[in-house]
């Protein structure tokens, strides 16, 4: 008999019931987006005015408020495509480790006698040593600084190759160690510009690594490219280092292995500082806006162990002396240490306002990226083409959706009218696995609906055609339903199963807007299942049980 059982009736009703709560949102689109901006920045601690209080009341707080977030080709915003300049990294590396080469060779200073870095050409560290006599302990000492390499691909590697040419040590970063820093340096950057690009508050930026050393950056409701570059370009590193010299000369030259930099507080003015720093940002692990005694804007930070050491360790043996905060290549202020700063903490002063210390407190807080990047490709797709894709996209939907249902209900009557209720209810179930999951809908995903629009009638036009089929010599018209749907059963899930295959493959393999129209597919296959499955055979059961009819016509 064609039957449900109770328990089950419920659970179909519930699941509907569900897609459609977390879909309603979405009814309410820009109400319900100005709600949860309103609550972001309250919880973020700035001020209730009325416009902020007003849009976080003007939806209820007892209803769900995720919604769909629109990606950048529906919104508008900026799209930039960036080369990470990975061997500027190299140098780096190679400058920081000269204090620990120095310190090995002083060791061996009997054997090596005088130590004096030399100019090297870039990846290169050169250290010139006056006795030749030990060279072999100096190779040795500067070797054993060396460390396995941090990578999969580096199994039994170093990250250092020391050699000798005449009488210099000559140290460069090991291959292995050269793609395991590329790797990282990738990494490192990925982070810090989403670390960036959501201090700022934006909707669902796609931030993505494409190829071995470049980034796609597209930031949805963001002004302009320029604007995403400002953002994103600026590196705010933070430097400490000792002072030379002061000199108003912008053409003095500073010497061996030192920088000439200027002030950002006194113009006019140079400090000639050692190019090596005592500590630097990657050390830090908060900076946040603050004022100073004297009621200034000012940044506060805070060193970790390693950063608080090194700085605990260096105002210990200069007490008296000067030393450089630098910023982005800008001595903001030269302070005298007064006394051994241990705390592993202190405070940024200049002429800032509130709003650029708050900046500033952001930038230190997501770190210096770790090497130049190079825009490739910008764009910055307006608003008005965004709405034009969404006007675009409605209408296909409309047509879709008025061909599907007017020929379901020309082709089986009121059957193909139950059918017609299912595909309502399946693109608001749709819509209810987006928004319960954040994800972001873009042109591509539109046309993933539109043809999950198409597709879904496909499972009732096989379990209909099965009714017909069945009314020819089955004795009733129940009999006739339920075996309609059991024999069709096999031939819905083998066709479903290839195409959701399909949309995996496109979701693991693609990337950007090629996930976006897999997503939409899986999910639309997924609820178009179910609800041409268990929705429909409810509705007919239900209807059923009320008429009891003697004949049936599909």
């Amino acid at each position: 008999m064609l039957q449900i059982p109770l328990w089950r009736r419920f659970v179909i009703i519930l699941m509907v019931a569900l897609g459609l709560w977390f879909a309603m949102p979405n009814a309410f689109y820009t109400t319900v987006e100005r709600h949860n901006d309103a609550v972001i920045e309250l919880d973020r601690g700035l001020e209730a005015t009325p416009d902020r209080t007003a849009a976080r009341d003007g939806w209820p707080g007892w209803l769900p408020a995720t919604i769909v977030n629109l990606g950048l080709d529906l919104r508008g915003g900026a799209h930039l495509l960036a080369e990470v300049q990975v061997e500027d990294v190299y140098a780096d590396r190679l400058d920081g480790l000269w204090p620990d080469i120095r310190d090995a060779l002083r060791e061996v200073r009997d054997q090596v006698g005088t130590i004096r870095r030399q100019d090297a050409p870039d990846g290169e560290l050169r250290v010139r040593i006056s006795q030749q006599d030990g060279m072999s302990d100096a190779l040795e000492a500067v070797r054993a600084l060396a460390q396995p390499v941090v990578s999969l691909t580096g199994v039994a590697a170093q990250t250092l190759e020391v050699s000798s040419d005449g009488a210099d040590i000559v140290v460069m970063l090991s291959e292995a160690e050269r793609a395991a820093t590329d790797e990282r340096t990738l990494q490192q950057s990925l982070e810090i510009i989403r670390r960036r690009v959501d201090e700022v508050g934006t909707r669902e930026p796609t931030i993505q690594r494409q190829g071995s050393d470049r980034i796609l950056i597209q930031v949805p409701g963001i002004g302009s490219a320029e604007e995403l570059k400002r953002l994103i370009g600026t590196t705010a590193k933070l430097t400490f280092h000792s002072v030379e010299n002061v000199t108003s000369n912008p053409e003095q030259s500073p010497g061996a292995r030192n920088i000439l930099l200027p002030s950002m507080d006194e113009e006019g003015q140079f400090y000639i500082l050692d190019r090596t720093p005592v500590v630097s940002g990657e050390d830090l692990v908060d900076a946040q806006p603050a004022f100073d005694q004297n009621g200034q804007p000012s940044v506060n930070f805070r060193f970790n162990p390693t950063g608080a050491r090194k700085f605990g360790t260096y105002t210990s043996e200069n007490v008296g002396s000067p030393f450089a905060i630098v910023l982005d290549e800008e001595v903001i202020t030269a302070p005298t240490i007064r006394e051994a700063i241990t705390g592993g903490s202190g405070q940024i002063t200049g002429r800032f306002d509130v709003a650029e210390t708050t900046e500033l407190a952001v930038l230190l807080r997501a770190g210096a990226l770790p090497a130049v990047m190079v825009f490739l490709e910008e764009r910055t797709i307006g608003p008005e083409l965004g709405q034009d894709s969404i006007e675009a996209g409605r209408i296909a939907c409309i047509i879709a959706f008025a061909a599907v249902l007017i020929f379901m209900g020309l082709s089986y009557g009121w059957f193909g009218l139950i059918a017609n209720l299912a595909l309502i209810l399946n693109v608001g179930m749709i819509f209810g696995l987006l928004s319960a999951i954040g994800a972001t809908l873009t042109l591509p995903g539109i046309a993933g609906i539109v043809l999950t629009i198409g597709m879904a009638v496909d499972a009732n036009v096989l379990v209909f055609e099965r009714i017909r089929e069945e009314l020819k010599t089955a004795k009733g018209p129940a009999r006739a339903i339920e075996l309609g749907y059991e024999k069709a059963l096999s031939a819905i899930i083998d066709a479903n199963i290839t195409t959701i295959i399909a949309a995996i493959i496109l979701w693991v393999m693609g990337s950007g807007p090629v996930r976006g129209f897999a997503i939409t597919l899986g999910f639309g296959i997924v609820t178009s299942v179910f609800t041409a499955i268990f929705v429909t055979r409810l509705i007919i059961v239900l209807w059923f049980e009320y008429k009891r009819p003697k004949k049936i016509e599909v």
